[in-house]
């Protein structure tokens, strides 16, 4: 019954990732809207690199993988992160979600995102150092729903298949944006302790964004010259980004603790990114933990002309390394929080920082 479940799951996110299949191109490159959606907000994964396709769970989950969001460990996940974004920008990044357990093989959850640009100068022509000053508004929310087929024999989880639908919004005082986008996933663990994890999502398929607002218009003189006309500016619409990712992973388990669980955890992940309005990436990562308390972790990513010191080339350098600290909010308790760090090294700027907390309820 798993291999039949197995294959249907592939079917179906195979049907949606067809379009997806020849969408890459460099001519398209930047063309695509809503970038924040390219963004990773969660500091846990972050460390990673986002590598994490294949494992993730949870309320990070919405965001990679919403097939992860049915392996959530407990009953309720809470999870909030901020990031310095670049520091020196100013710019920031934050977000909250929630995992709630429905029954016994479903899990609903529900993420909100928003990015923060500090104040900007609002300028005219006349006043080219500012009148006042203004902040962008970009924020998404996501509602997923997460589900996972047990084998009939052992009960052993095996495939879990999750989808999302995001509602994007961009705004300013005088014009805004908006869009709807969908997201699709499927997991699959395999081995003797579901060490090998599989995994791929299909991520920001969806309407295109169009800006609209006053802000657009402004007063003209009529081709009679002399009369004054309201001119409405034309906008082009542009598609969100979407990409596919695939992903894998593999977990050495070493020795046993007292209650026979494993003591130290080595996780070596891979991932690829297939991306439509911006270069494809690969990345490979690594995880340690001991006794699931303390995790340390690395990830690098690479796309093609990451380097160059034209205009061609990436502020990222490719690297992030990050920790956990996770425990029990009580002695013997199954409730844990857990305290999350990150660092992206950037070639500009001073890098990006990212500090998460987690509830397991």
């Amino acid at each position: 019954m798993i291999k039949n479940y197995s294959l249907i799951a592939a079917c179906l996110l195979g049907m949606f990732c067809s379009p997806l299949a020849y969408a890459g191109n460099p001519d398209r490159q930047g063309e695509g809207a809503a970038f924040e959606l390219l963004l990773n907000p969660w500091a846990r994964s972050v460390g990673l690199n986002g590598l994490i396709t294949a494992r993730t769970t949870g309320v990070e989950a919405l965001y990679f993988n919403p097939s992860g969001l049915a392996r959530t460990r407990t009953k309720t996940e809470i999870m909030a992160s901020h990031s310095l974004y670049l520091v020196g920008t100013d710019m920031s990044i934050s977000a909250a979600g929630m995992a709630q357990r429905v029954s016994e093989n479903g899990t609903i959850g529900i993420s909100l995102m928003s990015v923060g640009f500090g104040d900007i100068p609002l300028t005219t022509t006349n006043q080219p150092e500012g009148i006042t000053t203004f902040r962008p508004r970009f924020f998404n929310m996501g509602i997923s729903y997460g589900h996972i087929f047990r084998d009939a024999a052992t009960k052993r989880e095996k495939v879990a298949v999750g989808f999302t639908t995001r509602v994007v919004s961009e705004s300013i005082a005088n014009a805004s944006a908006s869009a709807v986008a969908f997201d699709a996933g499927v997991q699959y663990y395999a081995g003797q302790n579901n060490q090998v994890k599989f995994g791929i999502a299909l991520r920001n398929i969806g309407s295109k964004m169009r800006y609209k607002g006053e802000g657009l218009s402004y007063v003209g003189v009529a081709p009679n010259r002399t009369t004054q006309a309201t001119v409405q500016q034309r906008t082009t619409s542009a598609d969100l980004p979407a990409l596919l990712h695939l992903g894998i992973s593999y977990d050495f388990l070493i020795g046993k603790d007292s209650l026979g669980n494993s003591a130290q955890r080595l996780t070596v992940v891979g991932n690829f990114t297939a991306n439509s309005y911006s270069r494809d990436q690969m990345g490979i990562g690594a995880e340690y933990a001991f006794k699931e308390m303390f995790m340390v972790r690395a990830g690098y990513k690479y796309e093609s002309k990451m380097y160059d010191n034209t205009v061609n080339g990436t502020v990222s350098t490719g690297l992030t390394m990050g920790a956990s600290v996770e425990t029990p909010i009580a002695k013997g308790s199954q409730r844990r929080i857990a305290f999350d760090y990150a660092f992206e090294y950037t070639r500009i700027f001073k890098g990006t920082h990212s500090l998460g907390l987690k509830f397991n309820l």
